[in-house]
């Protein structure tokens, strides 16, 4: 035992006092506040500051999507009503001139609203950018709006009554929680459970990549032949995972502290508020300290049995997509577990051991999950550490001490009845 903790000691002592672990610390979580803030800030004003030309058939109708469009005070945009060369028909002739006039950026787009006589009405909107939908799904909100308020006052309805009536209701959202009423908000709970997510998987691949890094440039410089005149081969891996995995711990409660510094301060009320507001309950930090410690064991330990068989940190770079895989399954499934979050399939992503951690932190956001659920998936974790470790101790006993040549996967399995 004592081994082993001097071991983690001197791994520990290291790592910390690298410059690596400076500028993560400092800079990862600087990056991802400054990304998270950016991509929240150009969802609110996307599609925002167009100018859109209407050409309708139907003078009428075009005023009122006018109207409609311009009562969205987020999108400041600016509509222009087209003037048809004929009143009340489109021509050709006039497309082309709308054409020419985004082409040559005098607007961003014209709207096309062509209202037969019979037949049903043919919409089309036409910019330079193929991907504003979310200026296509406004103008196509503003078109059936005016319409229907347009058959409502045919009917007899009041131009009053027919705006109270489309008027739109806002619909607050709430959670039951244990047969209780609490408030809730998507945004919140979703940006919450993707950042902790997001947190907890850079950091347990960052950490398990940095065990694999470690036990090569230790092979290459051939320390350990030293070391295991006096320490075995499974206390110096031991003491490896914990030295490095302490480290893990100690950057993330520098970023806790950080971040509980921060809300608290007025500049921090400032920002984290409305659908910016971070809500973290007390399980979800404790389930975030056990999650990583069983992420990081098991990247750890299948990067430590993996980095005994390889020669340089070029060719363990090459199986990097072996930890990038389950992330890439996990957020994959992002809008199925935030919609449905016990789905079978969801379920059976949270408890398959390299992908829980993620998909559980993405479930709570949605809906804590239960609590057998969550003692099953720990369960199946610590079982799956169990089963790498013991294949990558007995790779490690006689994979550090091979040199000259890359470890084929049947002198693997030779290595694996040696030990």
């Amino acid at each position: 035992m004592r081994n082993i903790l001097l071991i983690a000691q001197r791994e520990y002592k290291e790592q910390v006092r690298g410059r690596t672990f400076l500028i993560t610390t400092i800079l990862l979580p600087a990056v991802f506040a400054g990304v998270f803030y950016l991509s929240f800030l150009s969802g609110k004003h996307s599609g925002t500051d167009k100018h859109i030309a209407i050409a309708c058939s139907d003078p009428a109708l075009a005023a009122e999507i006018r109207t409609e469009i311009l009562s969205d005070t987020d999108a400041h945009s600016t509509v222009d009503l087209f003037t048809a060369e004929m009143p009340g028909m489109l021509m050709d002739s006039d497309r082309s001139k709308l054409v020419s006039e985004v082409d040559s950026k005098a607007i961003d787009g014209f709207f096309w609203v062509d209202v037969p006589a019979t037949g049903p009405i043919q919409a089309t909107y036409e910019a330079q950018t193929a991907g504003d939908f979310v200026t296509s799904e406004r103008l196509q909100s503003a078109l059936n709006h005016a319409l229907l308020r347009g058959r409502l006052v045919e009917h007899g309805i009041s131009a009053a009554a027919a705006d109270s009536l489309l008027k739109i209701v806002k619909v607050d959202t709430r959670q039951i929680k244990n047969g209780k009423e609490v408030t809730s908000n998507a945004v919140s709970s979703f940006y919450s459970a993707y950042i902790m997510a997001l947190l907890l998987t850079m950091t347990t691949m960052i950490y398990g990549l940095n065990v694999g890094r470690s036990v090569i440039q230790e092979k290459t410089s051939r320390i350990f032949e030293v070391m295991l005149a006096t320490v075995k081969a499974g206390d110096m891996l031991t003491g490896k995972l914990i030295g490095i995995g302490a480290v893990g711990l100690t950057q993330i409660l520098i970023w806790i502290a950080a971040g509980a510094i921060f809300a608290g301060s007025a500049l921090g009320a400032q920002y984290l508020s409305g659908n910016l507001q971070i809500h973290i309950s007390l399980l979800q930090i404790v389930l975030f300290g056990v999650y990583f410690l069983l992420g990081y064991t098991l990247n750890s330990a299948l990067f430590a049995g993996l980095g005994a068989t390889l020669e340089t940190e070029q060719e363990l770079q090459q199986y990097s997509p072996l930890a990038a895989l389950p992330v890439w399954l996990s957020f994959s499934m992002i809008l199925l577990i935030s919609t449905n979050p016990n789905s079978i399939w969801v379920v059976a992503a949270s408890l398959f051991p390299p992908c829980t951690p993620i998909v559980m932190f993405l479930r709570m956001g949605s809906q804590m999950p239960p609590l057998w659920q969550i003692g099953a998936s720990i369960a199946l974790m610590l079982l799956a550490i169990w089963a790498v470790l013991w294949f990558s101790t007995r790779l490690y006993r006689i994979g550090i001490l091979m040199y000259g040549k890359r470890a084929t996967l049947p002198e693997m399995m030779r290595w694996l009845r040696y030990s």
